[in-house]
Parts: C-alpha cells; sequence; structure tokens
C-alpha cells in the first residue's frame, strides 16, 4: 500500500504502480518554479525543471508541509565598490532600490501558490571582508543602515536584514572578523586544493580575483605585484564568505539557501539574477542602473553608463543614469 496521501497511476501493462507527487511536492515545485526564470547558471542550462534541484526543493517542502513561509537566505548587499569608476558613491542607489522591489515582489508571488507567501533575508556581508576589500567599516554601516531605510520607505514588509551586528553585538569590527573566521572559516590550505580540484571553485576565485582587481585604488606597486596582492586577498574573500555562510546555517537552518554567484543545478545554493547585466557577475553594488529610452533597466559600470547620458539625483544623491538614445 502506498503511504497515506499519495495517489497512484495506472500502470502499464507489465510495469510497477509509481506514485504521483504529493501535495507538497507539488506545491513545493511551484514555488521553486517561480524562481527558476531568475536563476543564475553557471552550467550552460538555464530551462531545467524544478526536479533538477532536489536540495532546494527539500527545504521548500519542509515549510510547505508545516503550512509556513518559505525562509529564503541571500548573502550579499555588502556595500558599495570603492572604485568610483564602476559605482555613484558609497550608499545604495536605485540598483538596490530595485533589486529589494525584486526580491519583495518574488516573495509575493509565492503566496499564489503557497498562501502563506515567503520572506528573505538578506545577509549582509560587508564587515565580514571589508578589510579585504578596502572599505571602511563606517561606509559599510552607511550602507547598511540606508538599505533599511530603503527596506522601511519602499514597504518591503517581506525582506529583512542580518549582519554581524546581529551576531556579535557592538564588539570591534576586527575582532568579529577575527571570531568568524577561527570558528567558521576553512583551512587556507583545504581551499586552496579545491581550488585545484574543483572548476566551480575555481571559477569564483578567478571572479573575486578580478573584482579585487578592477576595485583597488591608490595601490602603488606594479601590476604584477597587485596581481599577487589580489590573488591572496581572493583567498581570504572566498574563506570568510564561506564562514559567513556557515554562520548563516548556523542561525538559519531551515532555510533556502540563495546566491548571487552564478550556482550548478544541484548545488547546495540556487543563484538568483537580481537585474539584467552583459556580465552574469556583475551586481548593484559593482556598477550603476541605467534607465533606457524604452524601459529597460541595466546594470552598468559608472564608466561606460555615463557615456550614454546623464546622472539622476534622488533626495539629493546620485541614484542612475539616464540614457539619452
Amino acid at each position: 500500500m502506498p503511504p497515506a496521501g499519495t495517489l497512484t497511476a495506472p500502470p502499464r501493462p507489465g510495469q510497477p504502480r509509481s506514485p504521483l507527487p504529493t501535495a507538497v511536492e507539488r506545491t513545493s515545485a511551484a514555488v521553486l518554479e517561480l524562481l527558476l526564470p531568475h536563476r543564475r547558471s553557471c552550467d550552460g542550462a538555464p530551462d531545467l525543471p524544478a526536479a533538477a534541484f532536489p536540495a532546494q526543493l527539500r527545504r521548500i517542502a519542509g515549510f510547505v508541509a508545516a503550512g509556513e513561509p518559505v525562509v529564503l537566505t541571500l548573502p550579499g548587499f555588502p556595500c558599495k565598490s570603492p572604485s568610483l569608476a564602476k559605482v555613484l558613491g558609497h550608499l545604495p542607489d536605485e540598483g538596490e532600490r530595485l533589486s529589494l522591489a525584486f526580491l519583495d515582489g518574488l516573495c509575493a508571488e509565492v503566496a499564489r501558490v503557497h498562501p502563506p507567501g515567503a520572506r528573505l533575508v538578506i545577509c549582509s556581508d560587508g564587515h565580514v571582508f571589508g578589510d579585504l576589500v578596502g572599505v571602511p567599516d563606517a561606509h559599510i554601516d552607511e550602507y547598511a543602515d540606508e538599505l533599511a531605510a530603503v527596506v522601511r520607505r519602499e514597504g518591503l514588509r517581506r525582506l529583512s536584514l542580518f549582519d554581524l551586528r546581529d551576531v556579535l553585538g557592538d564588539l570591534p569590527y576586527d575582532a568579529k572578523r577575527a571570531l568568524v573566521d577561527d570558528r567558521y572559516a576553512p583551512a587556507l590550505e583545504e581551499l586552496r586544493a579545491e581550488v585545484r580540484s574543483d572548476p566551480d571553485t575555481l571559477a569564483l576565485y578567478r571572479g573575486i580575483t578580478r573584482f579585487l582587481l578592477d576595485d583597488t585604488v591608490g595601490f602603488t606597486g606594479t601590476r604584477s605585484a597587485l596581481q599577487r596582492e589580489c590573488r591572496r586577498r581572493a583567498y581570504e574573500v572566498v574563506r570568510r564568505s564561506r564562514a559567513w555562510g556557515a554562520l548563516i546555517e548556523e542561525h538559519h537552518p531551515r532555510a533556502v539557501r540563495l546566491s548571487i554567484h552564478p550556482q550548478r543545478a544541484g548545488a547546495e545554493k540556487f543563484g538568483l539574477r537580481l537585474l539584467d547585466a552583459a556580465d552574469p557577475w556583475t551586481t548593484p553594488w559593482h556598477s550603476c542602473v541605467v534607465h533606457h529610452p524604452d524601459g529597460r533597466r541595466e546594470l552598468m559600470h559608472r564608466a561606460e553608463a555615463e557615456r550614454l547620458g546623464r546622472t539622476v539625483l534622488r533626495n539629493g544623491r546620485p541614484s542612475h543614469v539616464e540614457a539619452t538614445g
């Protein structure tokens, strides 16, 4: 006999009976199907079915079976790049505003297929590696505080914020980073071996090295010295990102894990695209928004964007670029 609540399909001649999806499984797949159009893929297969993501389906099913809102966690929204060739300033702008509205709207969509809906915890990781990317902790605090203000002003009630201040209170940030590193980060040699053996980890390491090269300002050494320094820092950024992920998992153990980085089908994290960009690694905190005359909104480095039009202010601060042609 099948388990209670499991439907069975009439078997074909000579074939055993196979169970049809339960109501929980159908609803979980429907929730995941709302995320699939926004998937950030690194495997060249963007049109996969929900069944290709068993880790995410299992976690969604836990909330569906309990009749609870689906909880998602997204590490990101750390701080703006220190390079003014990429961004309009050190505070959130139109890129963050549109991305937060998109995430809140995605959670609202979940209620169509799962009435309790969804909520998303933005796990802002700027303080975790601010010293490695050259951004002062004061700027990171200002960025995080303004991010919270955007959530309040825009009425994005399905979003919440989580950062090192929620975990370790008022300790000095260097002490916070040391504690997180000691408790959660993998050993450097372990990570080096993984970079050598795993293509996805190698791609992440190379992507972060590229970001560090592009974002470093004020370096007075040679280009080759800068490359060596960025490769060293890239390992530390990956280590601390892993540590932050482990800490998030400890505090939100049931949550569906999202990532702003491209992810393969079957990975523990689901890569999510926030806004359109030519480069899949581009984020709102490494770029600015361009409003095109046809209504499209695209992420682009500031230096390139400002060749297309004029910078628009919102509340007295640079917000986005309005393309003129």
